[in-house]
């Protein structure tokens, strides 16, 4: 998939940059990355659990609702007719 890896050598040198760069803080430093990306994975959990109770809710309550709907006729009262503008011929002659 991709066209290098990461072996041991490059991890002693990014473990070398990241001691100078952050000292003694690094346990720190590492630590609350951790605590980031635990926080972020439960996030995206939650948005996925949303998403899939939201679907299924949605197809549940369609399902319900268009049985329903095609079982049940129509009462005549609530039918509404269509109507249109009766036609009226010109009163006046043709110019």
């Amino acid at each position: 998939m991709f066209p290098f890896s990461i072996g041991t050598p490059e991890l002693i040198v990014l473990g070398i940059i990241a001691l100078l760069l952050f000292g003694k803080r690094l346990p720190e430093v590492a630590r609350s990355m951790g605590k980031g990306i635990v926080e972020f994975k439960k996030g995206i959990r939650g948005i996925e659990d949303e998403v899939n109770s939201s679907s299924t809710s949605y197809s549940s309550s369609s399902r319900t609702e268009t049985s329903s709907t095609a079982t049940r006729p129509t009462p005549p009262e609530e039918r509404i007719e269509p109507t249109a503008p009766k036609f009226e011929p010109p009163t006046s002659a043709p110019s």
